[in-house]
């Protein structure tokens, strides 16, 4: 296979990986339903089995592994009667942001690299632990459970229910500000997006950066003349990292970035270029029209 058909294949199987990872992502939104509905346990494992299948042609085993072991789980979701509940539900969640991340990695501009897998698969392997641990114990001592054997972790690594339910709720409300930003701009959903950063804030009040963090997405949200395009990657991207900071204990390094701060003080609107040539230009391509890139390519001097 040459480069252009590989890099072909690879950009089809990363959007249709994409459409998976919504699926998963709506499951685990309200999982107590779901596991009483066969039809939809089902797509869940078929999402997670076709992001397996995928990896494994394309060769990268740290998402074929990941998605394997989902897929094993779910699979005890669909054989078992499995009572959920917020601990369930965070354990999902922490093994889908596993799979997220890596294929996050692997759509970005220098690829996914084998170093870099191996480290986000071994940070994770914790989480995949305490859910079959955990999976293991809702369904009793006597079932046996589909997947790898795994070695036992102490008790004292897992979350306590605080932390567990901080990380649900940030996951909620940030689904709920996806899907607000996926919508027309106007003033009604943009004062709903604001609401749910003043939500956001009272998860954790007295946590200082994450206090800072929320307060500059509010005003960066306020100003009119920032478009979506250029609000929601920053926002949602950093509003989840600094969750999953405080999650882990790590509150003080919560702090928003200088793009963040920039979109929160800046008077008029402001464009943020990426370093690398090629998402530069796609910037570029969705800011100006063709007369306008014309114009800049002019100014610049480019021959």
């Amino acid at each position: 296979m040459d480069s252009a058909s590989h890099q072909k294949i690879l950009g089809y199987f990363i959007e249709e990986a994409k459409e998976h990872l919504e699926t998963l992502e709506q499951g685990l939104m309200d999982l107590t339903s779901v596991v009483n509905d066969p039809e939809k346990i089902n797509e869940m494992f078929r999402a997670a089995h076709s992001i397996k299948g995928g990896a494994a042609m394309l060769g990268y085993n740290s998402i074929q592994k990941t998605a394997h072991r989902l897929e094993d789980c779910f699979k005890i979701l669909r054989e078992q009667d499995v009572p959920v509940d917020r601990e369930l539900e965070n354990l999902f969640f922490k093994v889908y942001d596993t799979l997220h991340e890596l294929l996050d990695q692997l759509e970005g501009p220098f690829g996914l690299q084998d170093e870099e897998a191996k480290n986000i698969v071994k940070a994770a392997e914790p989480d995949f632990v305490r859910l079959q641990d955990y999976l293991q114990k809702l369904v009793g001592s006597d079932a046996t459970l589909p997947g790898v054997e795994m070695p036992q972790i102490p008790q004292s690594v897992a979350p306590s229910p605080a932390e567990m339910d901080f990380t649900v709720q940030v996951k909620a409300i940030l689904k709920e500000m996806l899907q607000l930003f996926k919508k027309k701009s106007n003033a009604q959903n943009r004062k709903e997006i604001k609401d749910f950063c003043v939500k956001l804030a009272k998860l954790a009040p007295k946590e200082k950066g994450w206090q800072l963090l929320t307060n500059n997405a509010y005003k960066a949200i306020s100003n009119p003349k920032f478009t979506y395009r250029t609000l929601a990657p920053i926002i949602i991207k950093e509003i989840k990292q600094g969750g999953d900071l405080i999650a882990l204990g790590q509150g003080n390094s919560v702090e928003p970035s200088p793009d963040l701060k920039r979109l929160a003080t800046a008077k008029v609107p402001q464009i943020l270029i990426p370093i690398e040539p090629k998402e530069a230009a796609k910037t570029l391509k969705h800011t100006f029209n063709a007369k306008q890139i014309s114009q800049l390519v002019q100014l610049l001097g480019v021959k």
